[in-house]
């Protein structure tokens, strides 16, 4: 989404045809910085636009200068199945000797990564226990400090796999999961550990994997072990065996175009449409001129803003599926008693976003401009190259976790409110949309996009900073989340069907 704005000392206004304005600070009257003030009389029941879109309808008569939020504004019911699809062509990229590069791990099968981890996936939530004893062990044992090259031991531990049925779509996508990162290049050897009863067993699970041939697996069942200490013991025993062989491997020069940047924003304000999303959306645009791929998720946070994405895809096939992906949360939501509007949540609505739509027209910009090339199910391998966009929640650690399942080996993270963050193996980038979030939580996060709102940076300029922290962290720089130890937690994958 292109950025054609007026700044004044009190008020942004993104497009002259909006009907509001956000406020830059605290206005007289108690409306705060981000939150939207009325630029004209807009009467009860016509619709009020924002980023030229309409975010939703007067329910009261507004008059210029009014504080326009839950108070006067409501949902509109919009229906964009009529806007079409433009099929627009796919990004030819640059030729490889214009292209940047990073420094990656390459795997004996040519599979590129950013981390060089152990994964310790558990079939079952009993068996989570256990993995996290194996992981810790290892982590306080001191044998990673003989192994530098290695970033550590992760257990992926979850909420389910029992109690569910042996052939529906909730054990179809735990799999998917489990299988997208046990496949993941940031693993570089597999522990599996299972209890031995469940449903999602060790052998159903590994069956289908389709591991790189170099990629270590060890199964370990604690049940046939005998108990929680002797597979611990054991899992600990294995890892100190992988070590070695993993600390060999060497970071070496790799195009851009292996790189696959995950895309998510969590606790949204009224500035991450205008500074940090679209400043991402730039880098986004830079990564597929140059050969790389990006996934864009979280589908009730595009509601409303699809059109954006059908109106410049590959093909009519993509748009189709793009549509039928938000049918289906149309009907999922309904099913459960909710609506598409039970987003945003109470901190999005306290930074100022009041409706889906105006949160989806903001959202959607971190995919820059760049043709829609690929529609996939949650957790899917992605293929690229050029923008993916995945059906995913939009809570943040299950929607993160389904676009690593699908491949990702960067995430950069937007956010308005200061969420906390990490997403093991992969590196997580966090985009802060305001300077004073920025400086609240300056351990937190790595980029202040909020000085596009103070002039000290212009848009062009903090998505090249956004593009150069990439290939940087790719290349095995720290983020402030892997600094603070996140990725452990987080580990989510979506549940689907009935608990039994």
């Amino acid at each position: 989404m292109s950025m054609s704005s007026e700044l004044s000392d009190d008020l942004l206004v993104l497009r002259p045809s909006d009907d509001v304005g956000i406020a830059r600070t605290q206005l007289s009257g108690g409306i705060p910085a981000g939150h939207k003030v009325a630029l004209r009389a807009v009467p009860a029941g016509a619709p009020v636009h924002k980023y030229g879109e309409v975010i939703g309808v007067a329910s009261i008569d507004i008059a210029p200068g009014d504080h326009v939020h839950t108070h006067n504004l409501a949902m509109a019911e919009l229906d964009h199945s009529g806007s079409g699809t433009r099929v627009v062509p796919r990004v030819e990229p640059l030729p490889e000797a214009q292209c940047r590069t990073f420094q990656g791990l390459v795997r004996p099968g040519g599979e590129v990564a950013t981390r060089n981890y152990i994964g310790v996936l558990t079939t079952v939530n009993c068996s989570a226990t256990t993995a996290r004893r194996i992981a810790d062990e290892v982590s306080r044992s001191g044998l990673l400090d003989a192994h530098p090259h290695v970033d550590g031991v992760v257990a992926l531990t979850h909420g389910t796999g029992c109690g569910m049925a042996a052939d529906g779509a909730g054990l179809e996508v735990l799999r998917r999961t489990l299988s997208g990162y046990a496949r993941h290049p940031n693993f570089g050897a597999l522990l599996v550990v299972g209890l031995g009863c469940e449903v999602n067993q060790i052998a159903g699970l590994t069956a289908d994997l389709d591991l790189p041939a170099d990629t270590p697996l060890l199964p370990l069942t604690i049940q046939d072990l005998g108990g929680t200490r002797r597979t611990t013991e054991t899992g600990v025993g294995m890892v100190r065996d992988l070590l070695p062989d993993l600390d060999r491997v060497r970071r070496q020069p790799v195009p851009v175009s292996r790189l696959v940047l995950g895309l998510n924003c969590g606790g949204s304000d009224g500035w991450s449409g205008v500074t940090a999303n679209p400043a991402l959306g730039l880098a986004v645009d830079e990564l597929v001129r140059q050969g790389g791929t990006a996934v864009l998720g979280e589908t009730p946070e595009v509601y409303g803003a699809e059109h954006l994405l059908t109106g410049r895809s590959v093909s009519t096939e993509v748009a189709n599926r793009l549509m039928e992906r938000i049918a289906w949360w149309e009907r999922y939501t309904a099913a459960n008693g909710g609506s598409m509007d039970n987003n945003p949540s109470p901190g999005n609505k306290a930074g100022g976003l009041t409706t889906i739509l105006e949160k989806s027209l903001g959202a959607v910009a971190k995919a820059g401009s760049t043709p829609l090339a690929e529609v996939v199910e949650y957790a899917e391998q992605v293929h690229g190259p050029g923008l993916v966009f995945m059906d995913t929640p939009g809570y943040d650690p299950v929607s993160v976790t389904g676009i690593v399942a699908g491949g990702a080996n960067v995430v950069c993270f937007t956010t308005g409110r200061g969420s906390t963050f990490g997403a093991k193996p992969v590196p997580s980038i966090k985009l802060a949309t305001n300077s004073d979030v920025f400086r609240r939580m300056r351990d937190d996060m790595d980029i202040d996009c909020g000085r596009v709102l103070t002039g000290d940076a212009t848009l062009d300029e903090v998505g090249r900073e956004v593009f150069e922290r990439v290939l940087a962290v790719a290349s095995g720089e720290q983020t402030a989340s892997e600094e603070l130890g996140y990725g452990d937690e987080e580990f989510t994958p979506w549940q689907l069907g009935a608990v039994m």
